[in-house]
């Protein structure tokens, strides 16, 4: 027999979640999986970020225009996460992954032969649907894979694929992008969809719900005073980073005179100081989520800021610095606010992270439409002053709002 716990979710009823299913499989190679999973999902969901020049010029759209690809997934990821949480039901995790990543393989196909932004749209529509899946179920599952001891570690594996989204993805895709068109990219990012997708439903131990989670449980979040605070800070820093990553091209060629075959070297700094960003965060946040999350806080509204102020003057290396700092900063956001909020609700994981999904990528779609707008009507700076001041905020957030265990 199971019991109903406090949010309306089915309790695990060996002991923990997940202790059958490491007894068919998990471990490292099923965590690795995730991380796979969750690098090809933000490369899918990040891909314009390094082509919105060419896609813009090519279908005859602004920047800003071209920005709204990203609106579209993350407004639409925002939504799917908690209902796809809802309606999979008891279905093996395992299974809904596999089809989740063949969604996004047809999605990025789509987008490579888009004859206009309708298209286009419709396109990145099918990857939020995808993305928001994948998330909302892959984040909570390290707790089934590992033994308890190992699951900070592998939380921060598995949001490494954040970063080398940045590092690999993001970059990789630009530079296709330079040798054979925007299209191409997309086209590459489908196959590595599939590639992914054989992964998971080989490497993945069975991984059925001991029980569904249910609307009221994942509302009755709110009702938790760290909780909210964990929301907030996520609604802040992403929308802050994603206000003025998203424009990082045209403002790394307008302030700092960067040229097309520098970009991809820029992106690169920014994923690789995210990696030691996201690992050093895991390990912090574990001990201390206020403290990691403050100095993250910190130092990412400095090196916001100072992008506009010193961008020009310093040139090439001095904004490859400053972007570097950028990575190093936003590269702890995703383990730390997760960390955080598994804290503040460690009887309901999945319903936690369907919730912190849902907010995150409504973060990302707020963050590219204010950047949008910004770009738009503020020029290339503009970008850069309203996500350092909304970092800022967070700061003050994280230094006054309730914290896990409080």
């Amino acid at each position: 027999m199971t019991e109903i716990d406090e949010v309306g979710r089915a309790a695990e009823p060996c002991g923990r979640p997940g202790g059958l299913a490491r007894k068919r499989g998990g471990g490292l190679p099923a965590v690795g999986a995730l991380a796979a999973a969750t690098f090809t999902v933000v490369t899918s969901e990040m891909l314009p970020v390094g082509l919105l020049t060419p896609m813009g010029g090519e279908l005859g759209i602004s920047d800003g225009t071209a920005g709204l690809t990203l609106t579209a997934t993350g407004l639409v990821a925002a939504v799917a996460a908690p209902l796809l949480t809802l309606l999979i039901g008891r279905r093996d995790r395992r299974l809904v992954l596999v089809a989740l990543m063949g969604l996004l393989a047809v999605a990025n196909l789509l987008a490579a032969y888009a004859t206009d932004v309708v298209v286009l749209l419709a396109a990145r529509v099918l990857v939020g649907l995808g993305m928001g899946g994948v998330w909302a179920i892959a984040a909570g599952l390290v707790v089934r894979l590992v033994p308890e001891r190992r699951v900070a570690s592998a939380t921060a594996l598995v949001f490494s694929g954040v970063a080398a989204a940045s590092v690999l993805g993001v970059p990789a895709g630009t530079f296709i992008g330079e040798l054979g068109g925007w299209r191409a990219a997309f086209v590459a990012m489908a196959a590595v969809c599939g590639v992914v997708a054989v992964a998971l439903g080989v490497l993945l131990p069975p991984l059925p719900a001991a029980g569904a989670v249910r609307l009221g449980g994942v509302l009755g979040l709110f009702r938790g005073a760290a909780v909210r605070t964990g929301l907030l800070l996520v609604v802040l820093l992403v929308t802050g980073h994603f206000a003025a990553y998203t424009y990082v091209r045209p403002v790394l060629e307008d302030v700092s005179g960067a040229g097309a075959g520098q970009i991809g070297a820029l992106l690169l700094a920014f994923g690789v100081a995210g990696m030691a960003g996201n690992f050093a965060a895991g390990a912090g946040a574990a001990r201390t989520p206020r403290g990691t999350l403050l100095l993250i806080c910190g130092v990412l509204a400095g090196a916001v800021l100072l992008v506009p102020l010193l961008g020009r003057g310093a040139g090439t290396l001095g904004a490859a610095a400053l972007v570097a700092v950028w990575g190093l900063a936003y590269g702890g956001v995703s383990v730390g606010t997760q960390t955080w909020l598994m804290a503040a609700a460690p009887g309901a994981r999945e319903a936690a992270s369907a919730l912190f999904v849902a907010v995150f990528n409504g973060a990302i779609a707020l963050g590219a439409l204010a950047g949008g707008r910004a770009a738009d009507g503020w020029g290339a700076s503009g970008v850069m002053w309203l996500g350092g001041a909304l970092a800022l905020a967070a700061l003050v957030t994280a230094s006054v709002g309730r914290g896990p265990g409080e």
